[in-house]
């Protein structure tokens, strides 16, 4: 998580950066390295419901979710999603996807799926391949991987909280399916960024051998 705040303090569009979480340890280790911390309940349905727990008493306008397993994430690729919230009215939600490299990670539950329209906006994320492949391979400009990033307005991200859980949330568990069933627009956007996100043991050393310099045990 410090490797996460770390990235993010990069933003030049954000203001603050807050670590909301339940684990004291988590807690700890954040405070330790110089940034706030905010304790939310340990009952709430995800990591956005989470956020805005902690966002809720703030006047701030625009929120980012930054989900705690993005290790790798990078200033610049949170500007990317904060920015078209300032140029346009018409997206309530901005995130991110990656093209699919190879078979591997199209059947990887673990790596979210999503499909967008012809004007970026999401139609729906997966943790199954969407579209369904041919093949075994992914075919380009058809198959993309979600990043966990979320750019909200702040009206949105407390009408999201607001909602009661949906059947493709619980499906699917994926919390974004309960905002797109309930008629958020959600503006996905392609990016070259490739995220070493944090679910298995692996994925961590993963993670560790791409943040840490050159030659550092």
């Amino acid at each position: 998580m410090v490797w996460v705040a770390r990235g993010a303090s990069q933003a030049k569009l954000l203001e603050k950066v807050i670590v909301a979480t339940d684990d004291e340890r988590i807690a700890a280790a954040v405070a330790a390295a110089g940034f706030e911390v905010v304790t939310t309940s340990a009952d709430l349905r995800s990591g956005s419901d989470r956020v805005w727990e902690a966002a809720r008493s703030t006047d701030c306008d625009l929120i980012v979710n930054i989900q705690g397993d993005e290790a790798t994430i990078r200033g610049e690729v949170v500007d990317a999603c904060v920015r078209p919230l300032l140029e346009s009215d018409e997206p309530d939600v901005v995130t991110l996807r990656t093209p699919i490299s190879d078979g591997e990670e199209l059947r990887n539950p673990n790596a979210v799926k999503v499909v967008a329209d012809s004007r970026g906006y999401a139609l729906y994320f997966s943790r199954s391949p969407i579209p369904l492949p041919g093949g075994e391979a992914p075919v380009r400009g058809l198959h993309y991987r979600h990043i966990g990033i979320y750019a909200y307005r702040r009206d949105a991200l407390e009408r999201f909280a607001s909602l009661p859980n949906s059947r493709l949330e619980a499906a699917e568990r994926l919390e974004q399916l309960r905002g797109l069933e309930a008629g958020l627009r959600y503006l996905v956007l392609d990016t070259d960024y490739r995220s070493v996100d944090v679910n298995t043991p692996e994925d961590l050393a993963k993670a560790a051998a791409a943040i840490r310099p050159q030659g550092e045990k």
